[in-house]
Protein backbone atom coordinates (compact mmCIF):
# COMPACT_ATOMS: atom_id res chain seq x y z
CA UNK A 1 0.00 0.00 0.00
CA UNK A 2 1.41 3.38 -1.02
CA UNK A 3 1.27 5.98 1.71
CA UNK A 4 -0.64 9.16 0.97
CA UNK A 5 1.74 11.38 2.92
CA UNK A 6 5.20 10.62 4.31
CA UNK A 7 7.20 12.93 6.56
CA UNK A 8 10.79 11.72 6.71
CA UNK A 9 13.39 12.93 9.23
CA UNK A 10 12.21 16.54 9.41
CA UNK A 11 14.24 19.20 11.18
CA UNK A 12 12.79 22.68 11.58
CA UNK A 13 14.33 25.76 13.16
CA UNK A 14 13.02 29.11 14.27
CA UNK A 15 16.23 31.10 14.13
CA UNK A 16 18.72 29.33 16.39
CA UNK A 17 15.99 27.33 18.17
CA UNK A 18 15.32 23.83 16.86
CA UNK A 19 11.58 22.99 16.96
CA UNK A 20 11.64 19.57 15.21
CA UNK A 21 14.27 16.84 15.36
CA UNK A 22 14.16 14.05 12.78
CA UNK A 23 10.37 13.81 12.85
CA UNK A 24 9.01 10.96 10.73
CA UNK A 25 5.29 10.27 10.26
CA UNK A 26 3.54 8.00 7.76
CA UNK A 27 -0.10 8.77 6.90
CA UNK A 28 -1.60 5.77 5.16
CA UNK A 29 -4.55 6.14 2.76
CA UNK A 30 -8.09 6.06 4.12
CA UNK A 31 -6.91 6.26 7.72
CA UNK A 32 -6.99 8.83 10.50
CA UNK A 33 -3.55 9.55 11.93
CA UNK A 34 -3.33 11.55 15.16
CA UNK A 35 -0.26 13.34 16.51
CA UNK A 36 -0.51 13.90 20.26
CA UNK A 37 1.58 15.75 22.80
CA UNK A 38 1.61 18.51 25.35
CA UNK A 39 1.72 22.20 24.45
CA UNK A 40 4.93 23.38 22.82
CA UNK A 41 6.32 19.99 21.75
CA UNK A 42 6.26 20.70 17.98
CA UNK A 43 2.87 19.42 16.84
CA UNK A 44 1.74 22.60 15.09
CA UNK A 45 5.23 23.13 13.66
CA UNK A 46 4.95 19.72 12.03
CA UNK A 47 1.68 20.69 10.32
CA UNK A 48 3.09 24.05 9.24
CA UNK A 49 6.01 22.20 7.67
CA UNK A 50 3.65 19.85 5.83
CA UNK A 51 1.55 22.70 4.47
CA UNK A 52 4.60 24.76 3.52
CA UNK A 53 3.97 27.65 5.91
CA UNK A 54 7.34 27.08 7.59
CA UNK A 55 10.43 25.96 5.69
CA UNK A 56 12.17 22.84 6.93
CA UNK A 57 15.89 22.68 7.68
CA UNK A 58 16.36 19.01 6.72
CA UNK A 59 14.35 15.96 5.73
CA UNK A 60 11.70 15.35 3.10
CA UNK A 61 7.93 15.42 2.68
CA UNK A 62 6.37 13.17 0.05
CA UNK A 63 2.77 13.32 -1.16
CA UNK A 64 2.03 10.32 -3.35
CA UNK A 65 4.80 10.36 -5.96
CA UNK A 66 5.66 14.03 -5.41
CA UNK A 67 8.23 15.57 -3.10
CA UNK A 68 7.12 18.82 -1.51
CA UNK A 69 10.21 20.35 0.00
CA UNK A 70 10.34 23.31 -2.40
CA UNK A 71 6.62 23.60 -3.14
CA UNK A 72 4.91 26.78 -1.86
CA UNK A 73 1.69 26.44 0.18
CA UNK A 74 -0.64 27.25 -2.73
CA UNK A 75 0.83 24.42 -4.83
CA UNK A 76 0.40 21.97 -1.95
CA UNK A 77 -3.23 23.05 -1.66
CA UNK A 78 -3.78 22.51 -5.38
CA UNK A 79 -2.17 19.07 -5.12
CA UNK A 80 -4.81 18.09 -2.57
CA UNK A 81 -3.61 19.03 0.92
CA UNK A 82 -6.41 20.77 2.82
CA UNK A 83 -5.53 22.62 6.02
CA UNK A 84 -7.67 23.56 9.03
CA UNK A 85 -5.45 25.82 11.17
CA UNK A 86 -5.44 26.09 14.94
CA UNK A 87 -7.78 28.86 16.05
CA UNK A 88 -9.91 28.35 12.92
CA UNK A 89 -8.82 31.60 11.20
CA UNK A 90 -12.09 32.20 9.43
CA UNK A 91 -12.84 35.69 8.08
CA UNK A 92 -15.10 37.27 10.71
CA UNK A 93 -16.50 40.04 8.50
CA UNK A 94 -17.31 37.73 5.58
CA UNK A 95 -20.53 35.72 5.51
CA UNK A 96 -20.50 31.95 5.87
CA UNK A 97 -21.11 31.73 2.11
CA UNK A 98 -18.19 34.04 1.36
CA UNK A 99 -15.90 32.14 3.75
CA UNK A 100 -16.70 28.94 1.89
CA UNK A 101 -16.10 30.63 -1.45
CA UNK A 102 -12.54 31.52 -0.42
CA UNK A 103 -11.85 27.82 -0.95
CA UNK A 104 -12.54 28.24 -4.68
CA UNK A 105 -9.23 29.96 -5.41
CA UNK A 106 -7.33 26.89 -6.61
CA UNK A 107 -10.28 25.16 -8.30
CA UNK A 108 -11.32 24.94 -11.94
CA UNK A 109 -14.41 27.01 -12.78
CA UNK A 110 -16.56 23.87 -13.06
CA UNK A 111 -15.66 22.87 -9.48
CA UNK A 112 -16.47 26.21 -7.86
CA UNK A 113 -19.35 25.05 -5.73
CA UNK A 114 -19.92 23.64 -2.25
CA UNK A 115 -20.45 19.86 -2.44
CA UNK A 116 -23.80 18.79 -0.97
CA UNK A 117 -22.20 16.39 1.48
CA UNK A 118 -20.61 19.32 3.34
CA UNK A 119 -24.03 20.65 4.31
CA UNK A 120 -25.10 17.12 5.23
CA UNK A 121 -22.16 16.94 7.63
CA UNK A 122 -22.68 20.46 8.99
CA UNK A 123 -26.33 21.39 8.40
CA UNK A 124 -26.10 24.46 10.64
CA UNK A 125 -23.91 26.14 8.01
CA UNK A 126 -26.65 25.92 5.40
CA UNK A 127 -29.03 27.78 7.68
CA UNK A 128 -26.44 30.50 8.33
CA UNK A 129 -25.07 31.18 4.85
CA UNK A 130 -25.81 34.91 5.11
CA UNK A 131 -24.53 35.31 8.69
CA UNK A 132 -21.10 36.82 9.24
CA UNK A 133 -18.44 34.36 10.33
CA UNK A 134 -17.70 36.39 13.44
CA UNK A 135 -21.30 35.97 14.62
CA UNK A 136 -20.99 32.17 14.82
CA UNK A 137 -20.16 30.30 18.03
CA UNK A 138 -16.71 28.78 18.41
CA UNK A 139 -18.00 25.35 17.50
CA UNK A 140 -19.83 26.65 14.43
CA UNK A 141 -16.68 28.51 13.36
CA UNK A 142 -14.73 25.25 13.62
CA UNK A 143 -17.30 23.51 11.42
CA UNK A 144 -16.97 26.39 8.95
CA UNK A 145 -13.17 26.09 8.94
CA UNK A 146 -13.40 22.37 8.18
CA UNK A 147 -16.03 22.97 5.50
CA UNK A 148 -13.87 25.66 3.87
CA UNK A 149 -10.98 23.16 3.63
CA UNK A 150 -13.31 20.51 2.18
CA UNK A 151 -14.43 22.92 -0.55
CA UNK A 152 -10.88 22.67 -1.97
CA UNK A 153 -11.49 18.92 -2.71
CA UNK A 154 -8.55 17.67 -0.61
CA UNK A 155 -7.10 14.19 -0.80
CA UNK A 156 -5.47 14.69 2.60
CA UNK A 157 -7.12 16.77 5.31
CA UNK A 158 -4.77 18.23 7.92
CA UNK A 159 -6.33 19.62 11.13
CA UNK A 160 -4.64 21.45 14.00
CA UNK A 161 -6.47 20.81 17.31
CA UNK A 162 -10.03 20.71 15.91
CA UNK A 163 -11.55 20.13 19.38
CA UNK A 164 -9.84 23.09 21.10
CA UNK A 165 -12.38 25.21 22.95
CA UNK A 166 -15.34 23.37 21.42
CA UNK A 167 -18.46 22.21 23.26
CA UNK A 168 -18.85 18.41 23.64
CA UNK A 169 -21.85 18.07 21.29
CA UNK A 170 -19.95 19.67 18.40
CA UNK A 171 -16.84 17.60 19.19
CA UNK A 172 -19.01 14.52 18.59
CA UNK A 173 -20.27 16.03 15.31
CA UNK A 174 -16.70 16.71 14.18
CA UNK A 175 -15.66 13.17 15.10
CA UNK A 176 -18.52 11.71 13.07
CA UNK A 177 -17.65 13.99 10.15
CA UNK A 178 -14.02 12.86 10.11
CA UNK A 179 -15.04 9.20 10.24
CA UNK A 180 -17.45 9.81 7.33
CA UNK A 181 -14.71 11.47 5.30
CA UNK A 182 -12.43 8.48 5.91
CA UNK A 183 -15.02 5.74 5.40
CA UNK A 184 -17.26 7.20 2.68
CA UNK A 185 -15.03 9.67 0.86
CA UNK A 186 -11.76 7.74 1.08
CA UNK A 187 -9.97 10.72 2.58
CA UNK A 188 -6.69 10.50 4.45
CA UNK A 189 -6.74 12.57 7.64
CA UNK A 190 -3.91 13.87 9.80
CA UNK A 191 -4.79 15.70 12.98
CA UNK A 192 -2.94 17.21 15.89
CA UNK A 193 -4.72 16.81 19.22
CA UNK A 194 -4.45 16.88 22.98
CA UNK A 195 -7.88 15.33 23.64
CA UNK A 196 -7.05 11.66 24.21
CA UNK A 197 -10.61 10.33 24.28
CA UNK A 198 -11.33 11.92 20.90
CA UNK A 199 -8.27 10.29 19.36
CA UNK A 200 -8.98 6.95 20.99
CA UNK A 201 -12.44 7.00 19.44
CA UNK A 202 -11.65 7.99 15.85
CA UNK A 203 -7.92 7.51 15.14
CA UNK A 204 -6.40 4.47 13.47
CA UNK A 205 -2.74 5.36 14.07
CA UNK A 206 -1.08 7.60 16.66
CA UNK A 207 2.23 9.39 17.05
CA UNK A 208 3.28 10.92 20.36
CA UNK A 209 5.64 13.91 20.38
CA UNK A 210 7.78 15.35 23.13
CA UNK A 211 10.41 18.11 22.82
CA UNK A 212 10.27 18.15 19.04
CA UNK A 213 10.73 14.40 18.58
CA UNK A 214 8.50 11.41 17.91
CA UNK A 215 8.59 9.30 21.06
CA UNK A 216 6.07 6.64 20.05
CA UNK A 217 4.26 5.39 16.93
CA UNK A 218 1.59 2.71 16.83
CA UNK A 219 -2.13 1.89 16.72
CA UNK A 220 -4.64 4.03 18.61
CA UNK A 221 -5.04 1.28 21.24
CA UNK A 222 -1.55 2.18 22.48
CA UNK A 223 -3.08 5.24 24.16
CA UNK A 224 -4.03 2.90 27.00
CA UNK A 225 -0.39 1.97 27.62
CA UNK A 226 1.22 3.56 30.66
CA UNK A 227 4.54 4.25 28.93
CA UNK A 228 2.71 6.09 26.15
CA UNK A 229 0.48 8.11 28.46
CA UNK A 230 3.51 9.24 30.44
CA UNK A 231 4.57 11.42 27.50
CA UNK A 232 1.14 13.09 27.49
CA UNK A 233 0.89 13.99 31.16
CA UNK A 234 1.27 17.64 32.07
Amino acid sequence: MTSALVIDSLDLHYGAAQALRRVSIECRPNRITAVLGRNGVGKSSTLRAITGINAISAGEISFGDETLRRSPPYKRARMGIGYVPQGREIFPLLTVRENLQTGYAGLKHSERNVPDYIFELFPVLKTMLNRRGGDLSGGQQQQLAIARALVTRPKVLVLDEPTEGIQPSIIKDIGRALQFLRDEKGMTILLVEQYLDFCREIADDIYVMDRGEIMHAGPAEDLDREDVRRHLMV
